[in-house]
């Protein structure tokens, strides 16, 4: 119905947000975590929207990241996992975390949600496994976060960026455990050079 509604912040709190534009206030199902991206009151903001259409109400759920809707429609495409469950999840996880966490089983990672159990999260894992494998969502996901990268203030390429990306996950660092450094080195690497951001990434992946 909408793909997202710019206007300004009416009001938030942590279970719903008003956006108005052109004399319409929007109302969005949120959670705490979009709550705290959302910004102040009185703000412009962006929101992307997902219609939630069942038997006896529509509403709109609301994401700041465009990657958390996007997983947000795989988790509730799966039997058994609704509204709730999908927004508690994406409350404790970012779309990328709860991606990882599906692709490495850590079914005990994403039993830390709140109402979500060993038994519920090891379905969550089973279930979405094959979605997200076979789904473009991963992919594009990673390719927004490296384009991020690469036209924030980081002197970084994109290919220079994937060579790296390549190299640490030949060595055994967990896509989530990856990106983290990189994102945490961009900045302050000086020129684009694959060589200089490994040496940088490997020293914070050592540390921790």
């Amino acid at each position: 119905m909408f793909d997202y509604i710019k206007g300004i912040l009416a009001f938030k709190n942590t279970e719903y947000a008003v956006v108005e534009n052109n004399g319409i206030g929007y109302k969005f199902l949120i959670n705490s975590r979009t709550c705290a991206l959302l910004g102040d009151a009185g703000e412009e903001v962006k929101i992307y929207s997902k219609l939630i259409h069942k038997e006896d109400i529509m509403y709109l759920a609301g994401f700041k990241q465009k990657e958390d809707r996007a997983v947000f429609d795989i988790l509730t495409s799966v039997s058994g996992i609704g509204t709730k469950v999908g927004m508690v999840l994406l409350d404790e996880f970012s779309g990328s975390e709860l991606i990882n966490a599906v692709l490495e089983g850590d079914y005990k990672l994403i039993s830390r949600a709140k109402g979500v159990g060993p038994k519920l999260a090891q379905k969550i894992i089973l279930e979405l496994k094959g979605k997200l494998t076979n789904n473009d969502i991963v992919s594009n996901i990673m390719e927004d976060r490296v384009s991020g990268i690469s036209n924030s203030k980081s002197k970084l390429s994109k290919e220079t960026i994937k060579e790296v990306q390549a190299i640490l996950q030949s060595l055994g660092y967990s896509q989530n455990e990856y990106m983290a450094a990189i994102e945490h080195c961009a900045a302050t690497i000086a020129e684009d050079s694959s060589e200089e951001l490994l040496k940088e990434t490997l020293k914070v992946l050592s540390a921790g």
